[in-house]
């Protein structure tokens, strides 16, 4: 596959990746694609299972690179079971759900370089919400990661709420879709319902940033 084919299946479960992030990945070791005589990358689909291996690890337990790669080295190094290729099943099944994540305080402010007063902030705006007595689960440390990195560049906590009241609309809308499937007493819907719901996620993620790039692109006159 080419490298605009490899992201085209990617971005199904991580739309946030890009081409630039999958030669990063490159450039760090943690996968290393053919290239033909003309020098285009050419990816196995063990690539793209290693592929998916580190963005479900970095996306899900927050791993640095360099414990990826170390288990990516593990695994090669392992026998694999017969019948049953090693990467094949890893990244394809998917990550247990971030609500079930417990996460200490001083663990989300050591990953987010959060302070203790901004923290307290975002609980009183609900944007977090600490579960007694006192854990964070997977997706809190994700929105506080992202705050962060916004009021770098000088967004105030009081901007936040339009985040905040935008999130909410979107899952008014979102259970309304969700609700048929919901409502059904099939062992199999509650299963449906979820994998629906993570489409809608991605698709609205992908949504999200292609209005915010077309209209910045507006403003910056491109």
């Amino acid at each position: 596959m080419s490298i605009g084919e490899v992201l085209a299946h990617l971005r199904t479960e991580f739309p946030d990746t890009t081409i630039s992030k999958l030669r990063f990945l490159e450039a760090e070791g943690l996968v290393d694609p053919q290239r033909t005589a003309s020098g285009y990358r050419k990816y196995s689909w063990n690539d793209v299972a290693r592929l998916r291996f580190v963005l479900t690890a970095q996306r899900d337990q927050y791993l640095p690179l360099r414990v990826i790669r170390e288990q990516l080295e593990r695994m090669e190094n392992e026998p694999a079971p017969p019948a049953r290729p090693t990467l094949v099943a890893v990244g394809t099944e998917r990550a247990s759900d971030p609500a079930d994540s417990r996460i200490p305080r001083e663990d989300v402010i050591e990953r987010t370089g959060v302070t203790d007063a901004l923290l307290d902030e975002l609980e009183q705006i609900g944007l977090v919400t600490a579960r007694p007595p006192g854990w964070y689960d997977a997706d809190a440390v994700i929105i506080v990661e992202a705050v962060v990195g916004l009021t770098h560049y000088g967004l105030e906590v009081r901007h936040l709420r339009a985040f905040r009241a935008a999130a909410d609309r979107e899952v008014g809308l979102f259970t309304q879709l969700l609700a048929p499937l919901v409502r059904q007493s099939d062992p199999g819907a509650r299963a449906r319902a979820g994998e629906t719901a993570r489409d809608l996620q991605a698709l609205s993620q992908r949504l999200h940033a292609a209005l915010v790039r077309t209209g910045l692109r507006g403003e910056l006159g491109r």
